[in-house]
């Protein structure tokens, strides 16, 4: 059973500084208690909290995929929490040396998402979608995701919605760091309340972009 909630404690982010100064397995072999006690199990136990709101969540894997990078240090620099609403769509959280991270929204475009989302954008639906903007913005979040720094062939310069047009993936995000109450139960409700204000995101976004694959068969040629 897991715990409940307390915080996230200062060790979680002071374990990060040291992971950032000495990413090695012989580092982490010797930390791991660490990791468990202080990363892990906060993070799952405030995951297990916001379950019933937004749906089940995942913790990432905290080791590296080296295979195709350059860069072969073996462990994440983070800790991070999915709630899956679509493919590539839902709520994050995250620990790592900086602090509390959150964010939201639709990370990757793939298969019909794109087009889909071109064809929304390009639509009366475009006034839902910003005014799911307007809502992450006074709950203190700001837009990210993937931006084209041209425009997508064939949308005309002076397209009134250019500027969504560009997104290639559409996220929202804000940097908490690590105030006092990060250790405390008050971190719940500030996680709690920003994923409510990007739902109305998460929302569109899967009714309007939906899955990789939309789940209809191919005509017959």
């Amino acid at each position: 059973m897991t715990n409940r909630f307390t915080g996230i404690p200062a060790e979680a982010f002071e374990f990060y500084e040291g992971l950032s100064a000495d990413n090695t397995k012989t580092w982490w072999t010797a930390h791991k208690h660490e990791y468990d006690a202080f990363v892990k199990e906060p993070l799952a136990a405030l995951l297990a909290e916001l379950e019933d709101e937004f749906g089940t969540a995942s913790l990432f894997r905290p080791y590296r995929d080296v295979r195709f990078s350059k860069d072969k240090t073996p462990f994440k620099d983070h800790q991070g929490g999915f709630v899956g609403a679509e493919d590539g769509m839902g709520w994050y959280v995250q620990v790592s040396r900086n602090g509390l991270f959150v964010a939201g929204g639709w990370y990757s475009g793939e298969g019909k998402q794109l087009q889909r989302w071109r064809d929304a954008v390009d639509s009366p639906n475009v006034a839902s979608l910003q005014q799911a903007l307007a809502a992450a913005k006074r709950g203190g979040l700001e837009l990210g995701g993937d931006v084209m720094k041209t425009r997508p062939r064939g949308v005309p310069e002076d397209h009134p919605h250019l500027d969504l047009l560009r997104h290639r993936s559409v996220t929202v995000e804000k940097q908490l760091g690590i105030p006092a109450w990060a250790g405390t139960r008050t971190a719940l409700t500030k996680v709690r309340g920003l994923w409510r204000a990007m739902t109305p995101l998460v929302e569109w976004l899967v009714d309007h972009v939906g899955p990789v694959d939309d789940g209809i068969p191919p005509e017959p040629q």
